[in-house]
């Protein structure tokens, strides 16, 4: 009898599922708590199943309703795309992509891609949203973006990855700091400054990355301050708060208050990758992921 469920028996199972508040939810709808009650138990009637468990006004989902809430918010998300890319058909749009970043894409790798996308594909519309790594991997599960760009070495099952852009790190510094590119010799010459970090929650991978360029020179950092923007690493510097380690294409000549030494002496290097949900059913991504699976890593 599955014939019986409306789109909005969906929406109401997975509102509840992602609260597991049945108030909540209701709120959320904008209808009433007995209503999205009665909605919920008539689908559990329809299909013959048991959705949540009710014990003395908690909820929670049964392994069958856990099974439909994730094959059904994937299959929903891709029904939404679907939706959406007709609309913009409609008005003479070829389609969108919602793009996740993190800074440093946005240097070269980000602007290159929609330069050479949109000389043959001048209707599509772009969005872009700077995310740290793991908000990028959740709202590609979620199919909430199209592409993500990560410093990632290991992604969920379900995504693809393909590294884009392999590059040194550079050293920042204040600008009147007694070590430049011309007495730089190796890392220990910096053994006693505090340092300024990416946060390891920007990426556990990355940090490590970081982590094995201090062990190669023979000693453990001092690490003052952890973050995950670029910008606030920047200010710390200039302000004389220590100094940081940063791939290059973060490295800026807007800043006339830090300066920058690439480490291409050093053996590692961070790489920047494309990532996307193979599941992802926007008819646009794949002219997308055509140009990006043609990008030379360099």
């Amino acid at each position: 009898m599955s014939y019986q469920i409306e789109l909005r028996h969906i929406r109401y199972f997975l509102a509840v599922a992602n609260e597991l508040h049945f108030r909540k939810a209701a709120e959320k709808l904008f209808i009433s708590q007995p209503g999205l009650s009665r909605q919920i138990k008539d689908m559990e009637s329809f299909l013959g199943i048991n959705l949540f468990d009710r014990h003395n006004r908690q909820v929670q989902l049964t392994p069958v309703g856990l099974y439909l809430k994730i094959e059904l918010t994937k299959n929903l998300n891709s029904l939404n795309t679907i939706l959406n890319h007709a609309k913009l058909l409609q008005e003479g749009k070829d389609g969108k992509l919602n793009f996740g970043y993190v800074g440093s894409a946005m240097q070269r790798i980000i602007p290159d891609l929609l330069l050479d996308f949109t000389q043959n594909h001048p209707n599509i519309l772009f969005s872009l949203k700077e995310m740290d790594n793991n908000k990028q991997i959740e709202n590609l599960l979620a199919q909430n973006i199209d592409i993500g760009f990560v410093r990632l070495e290991r992604i969920p099952r379900g995504l693809h990855i393909k590294p884009v852009l392999k590059e040194p790190f550079c050293l920042v510094l204040p600008k009147n700091h007694p070590i430049d590119a011309s007495n730089f010799k190796n890392m220990l010459q910096l053994k006693n400054e505090h340092f300024i970090l990416f946060d390891s929650e920007y990426s556990a991978s990355y940090y490590e990355n970081v982590m094995e360029i201090f062990d190669d020179s023979g000693f453990s950092p001092l690490i003052t301050h952890n973050t995950i923007h670029a910008g606030s690493i920047y200010k710390l510097v200039e302000n004389n708060f220590g100094v940081s380690i940063v791939p290059k294409s973060l490295k800026t000549k807007n800043n006339s208050k830090i300066k920058f030494i690439e480490l291409t002496k050093i053996r590692q290097r961070t790489v920047l990758s494309a990532v996307w949900n193979k599941d992802n059913r926007n008819p646009i991504l794949n002219h997308a992921l055509s140009l990006i699976h043609n990008k030379i890593i360099k």
